[in-house]
């Protein structure tokens, strides 16, 4: 393989870990204050890319879309949490576990009878239609859009989160929600807006997947190991972590799949060994109590 060609991967993967980590960071936020095993985290992806394909069709734009979707997605994250999670907050995990994975096959059941079963492709921005040179090769300008974009959101995140009160209270509810509580703080509205900013992520994601991976019921479901592979490695309720964890996944499985395309998935495992077994909290999350 060329400088090009490595260049070339390492540039998909930034790109790819950068669409796990909007998916990843709210995951973790949800496992670290909440408590929650979400399987249908991925499900919000998928419910973004689709929000997005019917925003396009009716605005006629992919900025429209970009901004609007994830906000749909926020408002249906926000109604799963105070309707269907809040009452299983104090009941054994796998409640949660058969909760969401029936939410799975909810979501994409409507999203069938919806929009239909067959793949479909989403229109990116004529902006970043073209390609751009580096190094001599040709790369797709969507692409770098996407790496940009999602650093920037990343960027904005650590401002919220460790500049901001509301990103003091959300830290103080990973770490311990009862003490929280105790302080006065609204820790039910804190919950659902974690679970909505959360949800709203992932949609995000797959707004900005859509035209490079194109939208699909499955989608979400396929992706959501890979998510919990980036949280494992990354740890719980770290903003760094996800950002670290998605990075790492991300380049390991795009090398993967261009180097020994048949153990792809077999390498992104290895690499989570490695991590559980001599970090077990992860590369920055808490430590285990």
């Amino acid at each position: 393989m060329t400088p090009v060609d490595l260049l070339g991967q390492a540039l998909n993967g930034l790109a790819y870990g950068v669409l796990l980590f909007l998916l990843s960071v709210g995951l973790t936020l949800i496992f670290g204050m909440l408590d929650v095993v979400n399987l249908a985290h991925g499900s919000f992806y998928m419910l973004g890319a689709f929000a997005g394909l019917g925003l396009i069709a009716a605005t006629g734009s992919f900025w429209a879309a970009l901004v609007l979707a994830p906000v749909v997605v926020g408002v249906v994250g926000a109604l799963v949490e105070r309707t269907c999670l809040r009452p299983l907050y104090r009941r054994a995990v796998l409640d949660q576990v058969l909760l969401t994975f029936g939410l799975i096959y909810l979501f994409e059941d409507v999203v069938k009878w919806i929009w239909g079963g067959r793949i479909r492709s989403i229109p990116g921005p004529a902006l970043f239609s073209g390609s751009v040179k580096i190094a001599g090769a040709a790369f797709p300008a969507y692409r770098l859009f996407v790496i940009v974009f999602g650093l920037a959101i990343a960027v904005v995140l650590w401002l919220v989160i460790e500049r901001t009160r509301l990103g003091s209270i959300v830290r103080a509810g990973v770490w311990d929600a009862e003490m929280t509580a105790g302080m006065g703080i609204d820790i039910d509205r804190v919950f659902t807006g974690v679970f909505a900013g959360g949800a709203a992520l992932a949609g995000l994601s797959g707004v900005i997947a859509g035209p490079i991976r194109s939208a699909y019921p499955a989608m979400g479901s396929e992706i959501l190991v890979v998510t919990l592979i980036v949280v494992v490695v990354g740890g719980l309720g770290s903003l760094k972590g996800s950002l670290a964890g998605s990075l790492i996944i991300g380049q390991a499985e795009t090398f993967g799949k261009a180097w020994l395309p048949e153990t792809a998935m077999l390498i992104i495992y290895v690499v989570m060994a490695l991590v559980v077994l001599f970090r077990p909290q992860g590369l920055f999350g808490r430590p285990l109590r």
